[in-house]
């Protein structure tokens, strides 16, 4: 049995899920309009081992979504589980925050957006085919009405800027799921098993979140 703690904190939402062999236990998570993390998440993953009855020892790994998403939110999580790795002398597994945020969609055939708001007119975003392969890389973008014209076939948005997002992009074949949704330390549970049957683990030392931020640099006057 491969127990690992997942951690998401890239975003409003404070996630903590523990997976057994690829499946999620049991999840906590809370998305409140400020950011809880700091308060929530070492609180999270004490309730979550207290109630499965799972020691830290017990865990294999601490996974935690690595980016883009917001500064604060992301060195919480990542200090979180460096510190955990450390102490347990366990690896540590990253993961791609808007990979997760794209196994909320199930759809037959298309394209899946998944998109977090940055600021004004900006996202984070990536995209994906029906199966959950990227096929376009994390990018930083500011949203205008010839974003993704390119694509005939059908693309579904989703993430925490649709508000914003159907303001420009306004194609009959755009379709957006939901009005706000968040990452969720739910879907890593698949997504960290498979790095850790590969041993694709990071250095405790060394990892840094993936921030992705400051993208637009402005134009001497």
């Amino acid at each position: 049995m491969i127990y690992i703690l997942n951690i998401e904190t890239a975003t409003k939402n404070c996630s903590v899920s523990l997976a057994k062999d690829g499946k999620t236990v049991l999840v906590r998570e809370i998305a409140e309009q400020g950011y809880s993390h700091a308060e929530k998440l070492h609180v999270f993953i004490e309730e979550i081992l207290k109630e499965t009855n799972v020691s830290v020892q017990d865990l294999k790994a601490i996974a935690v979504s690595k980016g883009p998403g917001s500064y604060t939110g992301l060195r919480i999580g990542v200090s979180t589980a460096k510190g955990l790795c450390y102490a347990l002398g366990i690896p540590l597994i990253s993961v791609d925050t808007l990979q997760v945020l794209a196994q909320k969609v199930t759809v037959e055939n298309g394209l899946i957006v998944p998109m977090l708001d940055a600021r004004r007119m900006e996202v984070y975003s990536a995209v994906f085919d029906a199966n959950h392969n990227k096929i376009m890389e994390v990018q930083a973008e500011v949203l205008t009405e010839n974003s993704y014209v390119e694509m005939t076939e059908a693309v579904y948005f989703i993430g925490d800027c649709q508000e914003k997002g159907k303001t420009v992009l306004t194609k009959d074949n755009f379709h957006f799921l939901s009005e706000i949704v968040f990452p969720s330390a739910n879907e890593m549970s698949a997504l960290s098993f498979e790095k850790f049957v590969k041993n694709e683990f990071e250095d405790v030392a060394y990892f840094e979140p993936f921030y992705l931020k400051d993208f637009l640099i402005a134009k001497p006057k």
